[in-house]
C-alpha cells in the first residue's frame, strides 16, 4: 500500500469530523419564521379559552368579523457564555423557504441578551403596549384618560438632579395638576429660566413640595428630568389576555382596534378577517416592527383578508408573498379606523396605500 493511499485512508476520518462539525456548529446568523395569529375578538385556546378582551364596568358589543393579531418565530437568544446562531443545516433550511429570513445574530438579539432577559424583556414590552392600547382606544371614543407621570432619568449637572429622584411620581407644577405628560413638559419649557418652579411630587407614599430652578437652553427651560407614563387611571377595568408565551410591543395597534370595536356598537371590520401589526404610542401613532414579511406570511396562511402594515415597513411588505391578502397602511389609530369603516361598508373602498408610501420613502432626500 503506498504511503499516499495510507495519507487519503487517515485523511477522511478527519475531514468528515471537520464537515459534520462545520454542519452542526452555531454561526453567526438567527432565523424568523411566520407564526400563528390570534383573533383578539375572541378567544384564545392557549390561554385557556378565555375571552381575550375582557372588560368590567362598561357595556360591550360582540359582533362578526376578526381581529387577528401575528407574531414571528425567533430563534433564541444563546444562553449565558455560549455562543449565539443557528446552524449550517437549520440556516439552509429556513434560507430556501421564501416566507422566511436569516439576518446576522446581533441585528436580531443583543450583546448580553439570554433566553431569560428576552422573556422578561418582551413580557414588559407586551404589559406596556396593552396599557398604551387600552388608552388609545378610549381616546379614540372621545374619553379622557388621565396619566400618571414619573421621574424616569435625571440628567446629571441638571438643576433637578439636586432635588427630585427617579421615581418620584409628578403631582403638579406651579399649582397645575400633572395628568399628560406633553401638558408636563409644556409647562416646564414655558416657565421662567431663574426662578425657582414649585413642584409637588409622591415619593416612596409621601407627598412633597420641592423647587427647582430651570436653565435656559436652545428650545426653551429646562431642569433636566425624563418623564415617563408610569400608569393610566382608567375608568373601568379593560383586561388583554394574551398567553404569556408572547412578548413584545407589535400587537398594539391590534389591541387598540380590538378593544375600540368590542365597546362601540357595529363590527369595526364588517365580519371580514383583518390581520396587522405594529407598535401603538400613546399619541395613537403606529411605530415599525421587524419581521413584517413573516407576519404577512402568517396572516396569509390563516386566511385573513386584510393586513395592516405600519407605514414605516411598507418597503418591506411589498416585497413579501400577500396572495390574494390586501395590503394597508397604517399611520394612526384614527386613520385606521376611518379606513376600516370604509371597508366595512365596501369592501373594495380606496384605502391608505402601502404603494404610495414607499414610493414617498424612495423619493425621500438622503
Amino acid at each position: 500500500m503506498s504511503q499516499r493511499l495510507i495519507a487519503a485512508i487517515v485523511a477522511i476520518p478527519a475531514i468528515l469530523a471537520l464537515f459534520v462539525y462545520a454542519l452542526v456548529s452555531p454561526l453567526p446568523y438567527a432565523t424568523y419564521e411566520p407564526g400563528g395569529t390570534l383573533d383578539v375578538l375572541g378567544t384564545d385556546p392557549d390561554n385557556g379559552g378565555v375571552e381575550v378582551i375582557q372588560v368590567d364596568g362598561a357595556e360591550t358589543y360582540r359582533d362578526e368579523g376578526q381581529l387577528r393579531m401575528t407574531t414571528v418565530r425567533v430563534s433564541p437568544a444563546a444562553p449565558a457564555g455560549e455562543t449565539g446562531g443557528e446552524n449550517l443545516l437549520s440556516l439552509l433550511g429556513t434560507w430556501f423557504d421564501g416566507d422566511n429570513a436569516v439576518w446576522p445574530y446581533d441585528v436580531v438579539h443583543e450583546e448580553d441578551e439570554t433566553p431569560e432577559s428576552s422573556r422578561e424583556e418582551g413580557q414588559l414590552q407586551m404589559t406596556t403596549s396593552q396599557d398604551a392600547a387600552v388608552e388609545v382606544a378610549l381616546a379614540e371614543m372621545g374619553i379622557d384618560v388621565p396619566q400618571v407621570i414619573q421621574v424616569a432619568a435625571l440628567t446629571e449637572g441638571m438643576p433637578a438632579a439636586q432635588v427630585l429622584e427617579v421615581g418620584d411620581v409628578i403631582r403638579t407644577v406651579a399649582g397645575t395638576k400633572i395628568d399628560d405628560a406633553d401638558l408636563l413638559v409644556e409647562l416646564i419649557s414655558g416657565s421662567e429660566a431663574g426662578e425657582p418652579l414649585p413642584i409637588g411630587v409622591t415619593r416612596d407614599g409621601e407627598e412633597l413640595e420641592v423647587e427647582v430652578t430651570p436653565v435656559e437652553q436652545e428650545d426653551g427651560a429646562r431642569i433636566g428630568i425624563s418623564p415617563a407614563i408610569a400608569r393610566y387611571e382608567f375608568p373601568f377595568e379593560v383586561k388583554i389576555n394574551i398567553n404569556p408565551a408572547i412578548g413584545g410591543p407589535s400587537a398594539g395597534l391590534i389591541f387598540a382596534l380590538a378593544v375600540y370595536d368590542t365597546l362601540t356598537e357595529g363590527s369595526l371590520t364588517g365580519g371580514h378577517e383583518v390581520a396587522g401589526t405594529g407598535e401603538i404610542a400613546p399619541t395613537g401613532a403606529v411605530g415599525p416592527i421587524g419581521g413584517i414579511q413573516q407576519k404577512i406570511a402568517g396572516a396569509r396562511e390563516d386566511g385573513a383578508e386584510l393586513f395592516l402594515v405600519p407605514e414605516a415597513n411598507c418597503a418591506d411588505a411589498l416585497e413579501a408573498d400577500a396572495g390574494d391578502m390586501r395590503l394597508m397602511r397604517a399611520s394612526t389609530m384614527s386613520e385606521v379606523r376611518k379606513a376600516l369603516e370604509a371597508y366595512a361598508a365596501d369592501e373594495d373602498a380606496d384605502l391608505p396605500s402601502c404603494e404610495d408610501a414607499a414610493e414617498s420613502a424612495a423619493g425621500a432626500p438622503r
